[in-house]
């Protein structure tokens, strides 16, 4: 049976002034997380506020074990990317 995981972090960017600086972050995030680990990602809370925001990745793998391993390392990625701006950061399974 196939297993789902979902990484959700929280961003908090104090410096942001405008949707641009906002965008900067969010959107490097995106497209890193999809280029280097192959998973579904998106912004999916505070897209009105400029100094937080929400991503979402998820993959999909035919065991548990891989989904997690998979998932540290979006976790390891978006920390390096992001540094102390990432905030919070949670896991489910599905």
């Amino acid at each position: 049976m196939a297993s789902i995981g979902v990484i959700t972090m929280e961003l908090h960017m104090p410096e942001a002034q405008s949707l641009k600086d906002k965008r900067h972050w969010v959107l490097g995030l995106k497209e890193r997380l999809r280029n280097r680990h192959h998973v579904a990602v998106a912004e999916i809370d505070f897209q009105d506020v400029l100094t937080r925001g929400v991503v979402a990745a998820v993959t999909v793998s035919n065991h548990r074990a891989h989904c997690e391993q998979q998932l540290l390392a979006v976790e390891r990625s978006a920390a390096d990317f992001l540094g102390p701006l990432l905030t919070d950061v949670h896991f489910e399974y599905f």
